[in-house]
């Protein structure tokens, strides 16, 4: 429904909490080993009784699935896997009576090369789409345009047989990119927005929306280790996005996220700035690119003192004229118990300690499926057992440059986007309850004891404590207001922060480690929550152990 009401000073998604699903994942209803919408339907109890606000919506649109649905061959269609257009109205229905809103994924940085607008724009260099696409002719000896490599390996560009040009693809071959210089191909988006947004959809996640204005007469990258920054911040972009904003978005209540790689503090209130009329939030990558190197396969060791200095300094930025969007995992990304935990001896309290991180942190936290249960990574065994074609890709130019395989699966095991879409963990019954059939994708060894019904039943539980902690930050508005204070906490694995006004605060105390550490942790207030069932001894906090403190007034 339209609002022309709309404004910045409506920011009912700034107190909100963010659970993102992964349809393929979460729930399969008719047995074929995909997770579907009647299967979220089935759900959404147990979405409301963890007390999220929002559900994000990884794609469900009609797809090849050429790369999990991100590759989008109708826009205004559901992907037969997931069910109809039917089940989706009821989805959003059965969310809206329950008091939780919707937001869709948006990827118009490409498209499938099986949507029709890609099918007609290959037909020939005079056809009326050829421009919604990124044409070039070969170099002189027949070569690619420029030296662009897609951020799954390889040559971004794909020579196309018939018309003897190339088209450009920042992902895999069959996602050609957009071509947002051409206004009617801009307005195909709008009018495609407006379909959902009519429909009752409260928001979009765009997809790598940083992308899709090239950077001028597309120059060689002269930084190959750096392709987000090469790519990002086009020279139209802030212009495409304050068109979007203008003609579709201030019409309506809602949210917009931006999935914003090459974003930086120096740029990112271009995109947030409350005044800017753009975005309402973004996710930045620099603590997601924190641990990796030339790729994300090259696994670095960190330090949390690097990580608290990332944090501190994203939300001193994005809060001087917009809002934070935290986050430490999705779709894209190991599991955070593994990655930012300990997976091993203080399972449990690690992964405590990372929920009362997202959930007491400034800004809008999101959070993804199964990460509320403790989901640690899965070990796979072998390349076959893989199912994203970013792993497949950079496997195969790893072993055609004489790299081993075996050597390529151990990291694939720290840094695959395959972990965080392993089947959600329901039960202990076969497939974790995920499904009667075969999984599409191999469930988490560890579902027997790490799963919903389990946690349920167990007062202690990492599930009870998403629950607690989502709970308190509705209760106290200390932790969703805007007011935050970085405090030095003395020890270099130890972060410490403020939230609140002057007489009704409340301090968080995080030990990112599994160490005993002394620090002069502050006793002089209430112990709110903490990840240990008793209160910490004056002087040291035992491994991964947070607490917020309730100050006391003065």
């Amino acid at each position: 429904m339209k609002n022309t009401s709309n404004s910045r000073n409506d920011v009912w998604w700034k107190s909100s909490v963010i659970y993102q699903i992964y349809p393929r994942s979460f729930q399969d209803s008719n047995g074929d080993g995909i997770g579907d919408l009647p299967g979220i339907l089935q759900r959404l109890d147990y979405l409301q009784s963890l007390g999220v606000d929002v559900i994000w919506l990884s794609p469900v649109y009609d797809s090849p699935n050429d790369d999990n649905g991100y590759d989008i061959s109708d826009y205004e269609a559901i992907h037969p896997e997931f069910g109809t257009m039917e089940d989706f109205d009821a989805l959003l229905r059965g969310l809206h009576q329950r008091g939780m809103k919707l937001i869709m994924d948006l990827v118009v940085n490409h498209s499938s090369d099986e949507h029709s607008w890609f099918q007609e724009s290959r037909r020939g260099k005079t056809d009326p789409k050829r421009d919604w696409y990124i044409w070039r002719a070969p170099g002189p000896d027949g070569e690619a345009p420029n030296n662009y490599q897609s951020f799954f390996g390889g040559s971004a560009w794909e020579l196309d047989v018939v018309s003897g040009e190339y088209y450009l693809h920042l992902f895999t071959k069959k996602q050609p990119d957009l071509n947002w210089e051409n206004p009617d191909l801009r307005q195909a988006v709008y009018r495609m927005m407006r379909f959902w947004l009519d429909k009752g959809v409260d928001g979009f996640r765009m997809d790598v929306i940083s992308l899709i204005s090239k950077p001028e007469g597309l120059p060689d990258v002269v930084d190959p280790h750096n392709l987000d920054h090469a790519y990002a911040n086009g020279p139209r972009l802030h212009d495409y996005l304050q068109e979007m904003y203008q003609q579709v978005m201030s019409h309506y209540d809602v949210v917009t996220i931006g999935e914003c790689p090459g974003m930086t503090t120096e740029n990112a209130l271009l995109y947030v700035g409350a005044e800017r009329k753009e975005l309402n939030m973004a996710f930045q990558f620099e603590l997601n690119a924190l641990d990796r190197g030339f790729t994300k396969f090259d696994v670095l060791d960190w330090k949390p003192q690097q990580a608290f200095d990332i944090l501190f300094r994203w939300d001193a930025t994005l809060n001087a004229g917009g809002w934070n969007n935290v986050f430490l995992g999705n779709h894209d990304t190991p599991r955070i118990l593994s990655r930012y935990g300990d997976d091993g001896r203080y399972c449990v309290e690690s992964a405590k300690l990372l929920a009362m991180f997202l959930l007491s942190f400034r800004g809008t936290p999101t959070l993804y499926q199964g990460d509320e249960l403790g989901m640690p990574n899965t070990h796979f065994e072998h390349i076959d057992e893989f199912e994203d074609v970013e792993v497949k890709n950079f496997h195969q130019l790893h072993v055609e440059g004489g790299g081993d395989s075996a050597g390529f699966v151990k990291a694939a095991n720290a840094a695959a986007r395959d972990h965080a879409r392993t089947p959600m963990c329901w039960d202990d019954t076969k497939e974790a309850g995920f499904t009667q059939g075969i999984p599409w994708l191999k469930v988490n060894p560890r579902y027997p004891e790490v799963n919903v019904r389990a946690e349920n039943e167990n007062p202690s539980s990492v599930l009870h404590f998403y629950r607690k902690l989502i709970a308190l930050r509705k209760s106290v508005p200390a932790l969703h207001g805007p007011d935050f204070q970085r405090v030095e906490s003395g020890h270099p694995t130890v972060f410490r922060y403020r939230r609140g006004k002057s007489g009704d605060t409340v301090t968080v105390w995080l030990n990112w480690s599994s160490e005993h550490v002394s620090c002069q942790v502050n006793l002089d207030g209430h112990v709110v929550v903490s990840t240990y069932p008793d209160p910490p001894s004056s002087g040291s906090l035992r491994p991964w152990e947070g607490v917020i403190f309730q100050d006391k007034k003065r």
